[in-house]
């Protein structure tokens, strides 16, 4: 199991537990194990360069698949928030197979709408997609600003051109940005005591990230804008550890907000589709220009290269795209049992977030990690198949926390270092909660640059 550790450079961690504890033949809870342990390690190569020896890692595989569900089980005052999925969200028969269409958003509803002719109806939606080919379907909702994905078979998305552009590229593709002198740790005993992250995601791989490194002692602020909907479940699951800030970036004020933002931070997180903070002018190189040695972590759906690398997508989408949804023998699309694409992704984000600091101390720089969902779903494929497991209870995983919605019911952060357990110390903010500041440096601490 060091395929995944061996690659990013991290040492080995001890993984308990058998992994048949979710249904259907991907190794997803064998995934889930390695990118927690990967995320641990990294904290704990951090704790070894402020001269604390991180111990033992080990992660237990039934609490890190929970960890890949955590929306799941997620509950608001001892009550389920209500599904993360809306409106004409879901698969349709097509006249020649599958395509999902994804509604969470309403303006990607109302794409769909146009797209096809018909009102915000399932039954509508249905017939007419039902008298259509699934890669017309997909590809006139992807030309209104929807979301859309046909199912394709494995061997179908592997042999297309964007299926290869994501085969040639790494898992996490990691470049130096701008040379910068090298910036020690905090003193901090927490091995992210002492970082900023500026984060600009939304659901669900980076705001898993933001989570992971808050757990972690990382003073994680959320920008978000008051004009943009939100899915509310999903931003309670992810928010923890965290505070939330409105800026709006359509503005040059807004804009003013995030250059002094960035000019303090350590990581800057976001899942914009490609190109569109850069169009803001907020390109890597002048990102690491305001803030030199900075670490820089991007995601996106389809890859970094290739004809999709700017389409829309989410884990659902990228699932049906990349033949992980279909499986032999069956005539509809079988999800895995969990949004894995985007979890794994958020994981590994940010184990890439740390890994740059490291390098930063180390080497010096400002650094690029990018990763994508569809290489994820790659990587994913690369660990073969199993039996199918049953279905997982983890009542016992869950602790309580307040935050600003009520007391909330979470799956406990996975992954043990023994000595700096991650945990949070914040429940979930409500979106726009805080000011656009980071938080002051605990006492005594020192800041990283």
């Amino acid at each position: 199991m060091t395929g995944l550790w061996g690659e990013l450079d991290l040492p080995e961690a001890v993984v308990t537990g058998v992994e048949t504890v979710l249904p259907g033949p991907f190794r997803v809870a064998h995934a889930a194990a390695q990118s927690v342990a990967a995320a641990t390690l990294a904290a704990g190569e951090l704790l070894r360069l402020k001269g604390i020896d991180p111990g033992t890692v080990s992660v237990d595989l039934r609490h890190a698949a929970a960890a890949f569900r955590s929306e799941r089980y997620l509950r608001v005052n001892g009550s389920s928030p209500g599904d993360v999925w809306a409106g004409l969200s879901g698969d349709y028969r097509a006249a020649d197979g599958w395509v999902r269409l994804h509604c969470n958003y309403p303006h990607h509803g109302d794409a769909v709408c146009r797209a096809l002719g018909v009102p915000g109806d399932r039954d509508a939606v249905a017939a007419v997609v039902s008298r259509r080919r699934a890669w017309d379907v997909q590809e006139v909702v992807i030309a209104e600003g929807g979301a859309a994905a046909a199912m394709r078979s494995r061997d179908e998305w592997l042999g297309g051109e964007q299926g290869q552009a994501v085969a040639a590229a790494p898992l996490v593709d990691c470049s130096r940005v701008a040379p910068s002198p090298a910036l020690a740790l905090s003193s901090s005993d927490r091995p992210l005591g002492g970082i900023r992250v500026l984060e600009l995601t939304h659901v669900i791989a980076g705001p898993v990230a933001g989570r992971t490194l808050a757990a972690h002692g990382a003073d994680v602020l959320h920008i978000g804008a008051a004009h943009l909907p939100a899915l509310p479940t999903l931003f309670m699951d992810t928010g923890l550890g965290k505070r939330s800030a409105h800026v709006d970036l359509r503005t040059p004020a807004g804009r003013d907000v995030l250059w002094r933002l960035v000019s303090e931070a350590d990581v800057f997180v976001q899942s914009y589709r490609p190109g569109a903070l850069a169009g803001l002018g907020f390109t890597p190189e002048r990102l690491a220009e305001a803030r030199p040695g900075i670490v820089l972590v991007e995601l996106d759906a389809y890859g970094w290269s290739g004809p999709w690398a700017g389409r829309r997508g989410f884990d659902s989408l990228v699932q049906m795209a990349g033949g992980i949804a279909a499986h032999a023998g069956l005539d509809k699309p079988r999800p895995l049992p969990a949004q894995a694409l985007d979890h794994a992704t958020g994981w590994l984000a940010a184990t890439a977030a740390m890994l740059g600091l490291r390098r930063r101390a180390v080497e010096g720089g400002s650094w690029r990690a990018r990763l994508s969902l569809a290489r994820t779903g790659l990587w994913l494929d690369s660990l073969g198949r199993l039996d199918a497991g049953g279905e997982l209870d983890a009542s016992d995983l869950l602790a309580d926390i307040e935050s600003g919605y009520g007391t909330l019911t979470h799956v406990r952060m996975p992954g043990i270092l023994p000595p700096s357990p991650p945990r949070w110390d914040r429940g979930s903010p409500l979106p726009g909660a805080d000011p656009a500041q980071f938080s002051p440096s605990a006492p005594g601490a020192v800041r990283s640059s």
